[in-house]
């Protein structure tokens, strides 16, 4: 059994299948595998057990017990602190222009191609560009992160030397 201990500011509520964590900056929703967990809140604290019917599971359910209890954690701290990726727009040869429209970034104008390349905003992620720096942030640790690996993705040289085209957008260390 775990017990994971709700911050101030956090509200917990349980309903079916559902688990749903809402802080000062927004909400987070995760699903409940109730074949082999059990999720019960209680005041401050939220207590997961697995459900340990087969002796052959004990392994599964201790890890999914464990994978659940962390995810929860991420998305208590993902509502009271945005989770936050820096990005780089890095060109040399064309210059390289970011639009957001809804639920996606389009990139004009890679290595020079006339067609844009896009690429999905994942869940509630917020995504702004200053010049050549962008910025992701949200909520839930697994959108966000989401969404630098479709950007990583839909700006990958194909058919091209990398090593001479590096243009394109890149993690930013500071």
């Amino acid at each position: 059994m775990i017990q994971i201990d709700i911050p101030q500011g956090v509200k917990v509520d349980i309903q079916g299948t559902k688990v749903s964590i809402t802080g000062p900056l927004g909400s987070n929703t995760r699903t409940i595998n109730d074949r082999m967990l059990n999720v019960t809140t209680t005041g401050k604290e939220i207590k997961i057990d697995s459900v340990k019917t087969f002796k052959q599971l004990l392994k599964k359910t201790a890890n999914c017990e464990n994978s659940f209890a962390k995810e929860l954690k991420n998305d208590m701290a993902g509502v009271t602190k945005h989770y936050e990726i820096q990005m780089k727009i890095v060109f040399a040869h064309f210059p390289i222009s970011i639009e957001i429209k809804n639920n996606e970034v389009r990139i004009n104008n890679m290595i020079g191609e006339r067609a844009a390349r896009i690429s999905k905003i994942v869940g509630s992620t917020k995504v702004e560009v200053k010049g050549q720096d962008m910025r992701l942030y949200g909520t839930s640790k697994d959108d966000v992160t989401q969404t630098a690996a479709n950007l990583r993705k839909a700006v990958k040289i194909r058919k091209k030397d990398e090593r001479t085209f590096q243009d394109g957008v890149y993690y930013s260390i500071d």
